[in-house]
Order: C-alpha cells, then sequence, then structure tokens
C-alpha cells in the first residue's frame, strides 16, 4: 500500500441493488413523478427521461422554489409508494452478509439512500443487518439528495474525527458517484453502467461485480 496513502476507516454504502437487490421500478417512479410536476406546472413538458433519474427530476422540481409544502408531500408520495412496493420481498445483494460480517468493528459503515429512512431502515432490519451500521441517512436527513454530496458531508460533519480521504463509498448508479467525489470521497462502482458513469463525469477508482470485491481497496 502506498505509504502516503491514509487508511481507510469509514465505508459509505448506496443501499438499492449495492446492499439489496431492489425490486423498485424506477423506471415507473421516474415516469409518474414526471407526469405529476408537468401536469402540475412545475416542470415543463418534453424531457428526454434517459437522462435524468427520479432524484434529479425532484431536485430540478425543489429548485424552482414554487412549490407548496402540499405539493412537495404530494410528490415524495409517489416515490415512497414505488419504495414500499418495491421493498416488499427484496432479498440481498449475494456476499453482503459476509462483506458486512467482515467490516463490522473493523470500519465505521454507513448508508446513505434517497429512500425514506422508515423504507430503509425496515427493510435492513428485516434482513438482520440494520444494527451492523453506525449511521443510515435517508431523504429526510439530506437538504439534497444524491447527486447532491450532502448526505456525504452529513457523514463527514458527523464523524469529525476522519477526512474525507479516509472514507470511500460503493454505490450502482452514477449519483452515487457524483454525490461521492463532490465531498472528496473515493468512489467504487458496483455493477454500474460505465457509459452513464462517463456521461455524467464519475471516475470510479475501481469497479467491481461482486460486492465482496470491496475488500481489496480498504487495505
Amino acid at each position: 500500500m502506498n505509504e502516503d496513502k491514509l487508511a481507510i476507516k469509514g465505508i459509505i454504502f448506496d443501499m438499492d441493488n449495492t446492499l439489496l437487490r431492489s425490486r423498485i421500478d424506477f423506471q415507473s417512479m421516474k415516469r409518474e413523478t414526471y407526469r405529476y410536476l408537468v401536469e402540475a406546472h412545475f416542470l415543463p413538458p418534453g424531457w428526454n427521461l434517459d437522462q435524468h433519474t427520479t432524484s434529479t427530476i425532484i431536485t430540478e422540481a425543489l429548485s424552482t422554489h414554487i412549490m407548496s409544502p402540499e405539493r412537495i408531500r404530494e410528490m415524495w408520495d409517489i416515490a415512497k409508494k414505488h419504495e414500499v412496493e418495491g421493498m416488499k420481498g427484496a432479498s440481498l445483494e449475494e456476499g453482503v452478509v459476509q462483506l458486512l460480517n467482515e467490516l463490522h468493528h473493523q470500519y465505521r459503515l454507513v448508508i446513505i439512500t434517497n429512500n425514506a429512512v422508515e423504507a430503509a431502515e425496515t427493510a435492513l432490519r428485516e434482513h438482520h443487518i440494520g444494527a451492523l451500521f453506525d449511521l443510515i441517512i435517508g431523504r429526510e436527513r439530506m437538504v439534497r439528495i444524491k447527486p447532491s454530496p450532502n448526505g456525504f458531508l452529513n457523514v463527514l460533519e458527523h464523524f469529525n474525527d476522519t477526512t474525507a480521504e479516509e472514507w470511500i463509498s460503493v454505490g450502482d448508479a452514477w449519483i452515487d458517484g457524483k454525490a461521492s467525489q463532490a465531498a472528496g470521497i473515493s468512489f467504487v462502482a458496483y455493477n454500474g453502467d460505465p457509459i452513464k458513469m462517463q456521461q455524467h463525469e464519475v471516475v470510479p477508482i475501481g469497479e467491481i461485480s461482486d460486492i465482496r470485491e470491496l475488500i481489496r481497496f480498504l487495505y
């Protein structure tokens, strides 16, 4: 290992399709959210949704600063509906339990998810891995969701005896990498889409197809 490199002290995980094999229909969630926002005249019609995720659509809508609290709640309710449905029967990604048991007590383990905190904690508890994490940050605990770095900066503030260079993150989507990079935290792509990563200027330090491969970036 490079002697100039700081030892990793903490690991940030995405949840859907990184820890949990999500059944959330993200395409339907995105289309329904966008349709709601267009019909309510918060966003213009005609967007190429291939260039967006639900989170980027929501971020654009919130940035208009014209949505009432009731309308914001209705918008989030669409996402919550899909999340709750998609969590039913969700299974863990292969190798997750083995990896977490190996990392537990050695590293600070954190989850940052754009899902609701309640949905995340329920899913993790059902799979008996929730207690292995030191901190779980869902969308209610972020000022702005991924691809904003806000959640990652919250982690650094919470664990203020560490620096960004002492953390590493792993996720499947470009929004995970974008947020991580913006916070100065190295990012490992897990079964990510390299084309979308490149389109959004996400440069992972590595790419893995088995979550247990994360180990090789820690030592």
